[in-house]
Order: structure tokens, then sequence, then C-alpha cells
């Protein structure tokens, strides 16, 4: 495929972007706003020079985390823009940035829409996180001699052997990239075969993700609400079907006076994940419900609960600092896997399922380290399950593991802001 080719199938899949925005609208009303963004029509206006970076949801808008904080500081007189693909991503930015950092929708790859947006905004440089490739973007910057940079890149083999498809389409899009800072050495080489140049390795930036100053005490406090002294699992980013899966080992397990927060990936399953828990008699209650001054074990309210829906935003630290051990999602059904970092922060055991190929090195990394440990079904799901929360000394090895895995892991914000200031004058 070209370009050309490439630009023609957007264009004809224009006209119908209003009616999945309506169709996405329905469960999470949030898609309904702002909608002039994602075809160039901006408001907002930025009165200083632009930093700007682009992160599509929530995961990405995360893992920027520490190096948007990093360049506010060493670029205290340019504005960052952050720019998101879903409500989510945009919400989160708000949660961690405030009015510091201004957010906005990125238009749909289409050339018109691209030009307004650069005219409006003219960034300086120009960041994508982990794994974007917006053809059309990447050609409108080299165009205009702005410089864009992949930065946190990763590739799994699966999503390479899917660019591979795209051939000429891909290869010039990623050599017209001006830097490439990938995640890891495998990352790097995958990108390479696909036709990139300029290609480095910085690391992972979410092992510089710090968690929030709140989120020990929030999650002792969330424990104290429900479950006083009894042992807390933790099922972390969980996606379609998969809760399903968790419940049928949490029955093969039968841990005595457990308690399990069920925290979905999605703010739209939510909902749907009550309704799942309300047909197998579960009796939960919902993370929105709770009382936050509930602080002594002794007040816990809830004494008869054997679940909590997690269904709030920007808590996740606090759900880890609350459980006792930590089963990551998207890993048991086919998805591979979500973000593991998070929970080794915290020095949590955890847990992963089979399917883990979007970060397939740093779980082989992490269970060599002796802080993770792969399931590969719901049975074995359950036998680890019963053995972590009956060996108390396992779990002190793990959690140990955990957070030295993290501390030798940490670093990429200062590389990646150091390939960044090559690109762009203080």
């Amino acid at each position: 495929m070209n370009r050309t080719l490439y630009t023609l199938l957007l264009y004809l899949m224009l006209p119908f972007t209003p009616l999945k925005l309506l169709w996405r609208g329905r469960k999470q009303k949030e898609y309904l706003a702002h909608w002039q963004e994602r075809y160039g029509f901006y408001q907002l206006r930025c009165n200083q020079p632009v930093i700007w970076l682009h992160c599509v949801s929530v995961g990405e808008t995360r893992a920027a985390e520490p190096l948007v904080k990093a360049l506010m500081t060493q670029y205290p007189h340019r504005q960052i823009l952050l720019t998101h693909t879903t409500p989510t991503g945009r919400a989160t930015s708000q949660q961690l940035f405030g009015e510091r950092v201004q957010s906005v929708y990125l238009p749909y790859d289409v050339p018109c829409g691209i030009q307004r947006f650069l005219n409006h905004f003219k960034p300086d440089i120009g960041i994508m996180m982990e794994t974007e490739l917006w053809f059309n973007l990447i050609a409108a910057c080299k165009q205009r001699q702005i410089p864009l940079l992949l930065v946190n890149a990763r590739l799994s083999e699966k999503s390479a052997r899917g660019y591979a498809k795209l051939g000429k389409l891909v290869a010039q899009g990623l050599q017209d990239l001006t830097a490439i800072a990938a995640q890891t050495a495998n990352d790097a080489a995958r990108l390479q075969q696909l036709g990139a140049r300029h290609v480095q390795v910085t690391g992972n930036l979410k092992f510089d993700v710090n968690a929030p100053e709140q989120a020990t005490v929030l999650g002792q406090q969330l424990r104290n609400m429900v479950a006083g002294k009894r042992p807390v699992f933790l099922a972390a980013s969980t996606r379609d079907g998969e809760e399903r899966l968790i419940l049928q080992a949490l029955k093969q397990a039968n841990i005595s006076n457990l308690l399990t927060i069920i925290v979905p990936r999605h703010p739209q399953r939510f909902d749907e994940v009550a309704d799942l828990l309300q047909a197998q008699a579960c009796k939960f209650v919902r993370r929105s419900s709770l009382n936050d001054e509930i602080t002594s074990p002794t007040e816990a309210s809830q004494p008869d609960v054997s679940f909590v829906l997690g269904d709030s935003m920007g808590e996740m630290f606090a759900y880890y600092a609350a459980c006792d051990v930590a089963f990551i999602g998207g890993s048991l059904v086919p998805l591979g896997g979500q973000n593991l970092i998070e929970a080794f922060s915290m020095g949590k055991p955890v847990l992963i399922g089979p399917h883990t190929f979007n970060f397939a090195q740093i779980s082989d990394m992490a269970i060599q380290a002796g802080a993770a440990l792969r399931v590969q079904n719901t049975e074995a799901l359950a036998q680890q399950m019963q053995q972590l929360f009956t060996n108390t000394e396992q779990r002190a090895h793990m959690a140990a593991a955990a957070l030295a895995f993290c501390s030798q892991n940490q670093g990429a914000t200062q590389r990646t802001l150091d390939l960044l200031a090559q690109h762009l004058k203080a």
C-alpha cells in the first residue's frame, strides 16, 4: 500500500466517523464532546511555543507522566500540549496535570484535518508515544520540518507482522520520523526490520512513573473500608470475557474469607461487570459507593462483601496498595496483557496469564527476576492463588523482587529527554 491509497481509504471512511462517535457515545457520553477537534477545528489557543505529545489513551498518558513533568521543568517557557483519541486519555491528562498542560483530540489522519491542527498549534516538536504511526501526520511534519519522534516505542511480533503487510507505507513512515526511542533491543530490531532508521534503545518510561503521594494511604483506607484484616486479591485492568474466567478460578481456589477487587480496564464496562457479579450471586460493592472517611479496620462497613468493583478512575496505585496479590488483566484472554510495572512499583507479587505479547520482554524479565508468575489457564491461576495466600514468605520474596526489578530499570526519562534536546532548543 502507498500513502495515496491509504489517504483515499481514510476519506472514504470519514463520512461514517460521526456514526462511530454516536455509537460509542451511547455507553460513554464523553465521546460526544469536543467532536469538532477530531476534524481539526479548535477553540483552544496556546500563547507560548508548543511542545506536543500524542498519547492515545490512559496507558500512554500515564506512561508519559515523568517525561511531561521533566519537559515542564526543563522548558518552562513552552506550552505542553497533549493530544488523545479517547475521552479516558483526556480525563487522565486532567487528573495528572490539571491546567498546567492543555489537552485536545488529535484529528483523524486525513490531510485536511492534519493541516488544520498543525496550522493552529504550530508545534516546535512532536512526540508520539509507543506504537502510534499516523502516516499523513508524519508526512506533514516532515514537509513542514517539524521534528517528530516516536518515543517509548514498542512493537510486538504480532503487530510487526501486521505492519509488514502494509509494506512501503510503513517503511516510508518510519523513515520519515526524526528519531525513534525504543523500549527494548527487541522492539528496536523489529522497527528496523520494517525500515526504521535513527533508532536507539532508551528503556521504558513506565519504570519512572511514581505513585501519587496519597496512594498508600488511600489503599489502606480502601482495605479498611471493606476487607478489614481479610486477605485481598486484585484483578487489575481486566478485559472483556476475563472476569468470568477469574470468577471460575476464585471458586476453584476457595480461599477462606478472601476479598477480591476487580477493576475493568475500560470504564464503559463497569455496568457490564456489575451485571455479571449480580448474575453469579456475588456479594459486591462499588468503589464509588464507599465512604472514604473510614480509616480503621474495626470500622469495616461491609463485612459480608466478597467483591469490590473498582469503578473509579485514577486510583490504580491505590488498588495495588490495598492488595496482597495482583493479577494483571488482558492476559488470560489473547489481548496481549496490560501494564505490569505499576504493581511492581508498589511491591506486589504479580500473576499473569499466557497472553502478554504487548509486554513480552518485561513479562519474561519479571518472571526471571522472581517478581511475577505466569499461569496458563484458570486452573493454574487457582493453584497459584492458593499457594501465594498460604505462603507469606513467598509473597514477601516476590514483593522485594518487584521493587528491585523496578529500581534496576529506571532512567528512561532522562535518556529520552537527552534525545529530545538534540531537536529542541531551550
